[in-house]
């Protein structure tokens, strides 16, 4: 059986995937047609409900959940790993109203936590996560939300934070946050789907064991090439709950979801969003 499976360039991802589409471990006789793209395209091609499995925010989610599950492994949650909002130079919050914003799509959780953050800051374009620094740089943008890569990289350009998605949503609820999820179609059998969330986890598994292994399709598909930034990057996104999200993480999950629908950003979701 093959299965259509999408995921970030993203040295997170690449880590996390590179076993399962190298053949490095077995794979129980299913076959991946693998495609990969930023995170934002990513998202949309979920909306159309066609690839069996993908990475998305978990903001895209709220629009799609009706043709996915969220999966058990794989996913990018965490502490002290969210979004940043930085700017040129130093800017007083109180300004953000008024204030031109680069954001790294209209579908990210990065987006997803500014809108809950400052509600009234509607002044929004979208860029690839790559280009906002060159935005900010340039004046196109007063402010903008970087993730990815980028967060290791700003200061060095001479740009400043000016707010943590991430502690404001760790303050607000005492949770991880949830950035990226991995979903599997509902048109995919039960068995099938476990199988998967199986094999992603052994996927990871081997990564940990054999870090070398991942490191030419980590570095190949990275944005940023030095090997520094790119440890800190998997290091940072990859953990406990990328094997497992645990009690823990589906809260998290949960809790974002219903504090966005309260808020009416979101949609009404199924009863049911977890595989298990």
């Amino acid at each position: 059986m093959k299965l259509t499976l999408g995921f970030s360039p993203c040295p997170n991802d690449t880590f996390v995937f590179d076993a399962l589409v190298h053949g490095r471990i077995d794979t129980e006789g299913l076959e991946f047609d693998y495609f990969m793209a930023d995170v934002e395209e990513l998202n949309r091609r979920a909306f159309t409900g066609e690839p069996d499995i993908t990475k998305m925010s978990l903001f895209a989610y709220a629009f799609s959940a009706g043709n996915y599950l969220i999966l058990d492994a794989g996913g990018a949650l965490g502490f002290k790993n969210g979004p940043l909002l930085i700017s040129k130079h130093e800017m007083d919050v109180k300004k953000l109203a008024d204030a031109k914003i680069a954001i790294p799509g209209k579908y990210t959780t990065a987006n997803l936590l500014f809108s809950i953050a400052w509600p009234d800051a509607l002044n929004k374009t979208e860029y690839l996560f790559s280009d906002i620094e060159r935005a900010i740089l340039s004046g196109e943008a007063d402010a903008g939300l970087i993730i990815h890569e980028t967060r290791f990289t700003y200061a060095s350009r001479g740009l400043h934070k000016i707010a943590d998605m991430g502690e404001y949503w760790e303050k607000l609820t005492g949770l991880p946050i949830p950035l990226g999820i991995i979903v599997i179609s509902r048109r995919i059998s039960y068995e099938t789907a476990l199988k998967v969330n199986r094999l992603i986890r052994r996927s990871l598994e081997y990564a940990y064991k054999d870090s070398l292994a991942s490191y030419d399709f980590v570095r190949r598909n990275a944005q940023e090439m030095d090997s520094a930034v790119m440890n800190k990057h998997i290091k940072m996104f990859v953990n406990k709950f990328t094997l497992n999200l645990g009690n823990e993480g589906k809260k998290a999950i949960t809790e974002l979801l219903r504090f966005s629908a309260e808020r009416g950003i979101v949609p009404e979701l199924p009863a049911r969003i977890f595989l298990t």
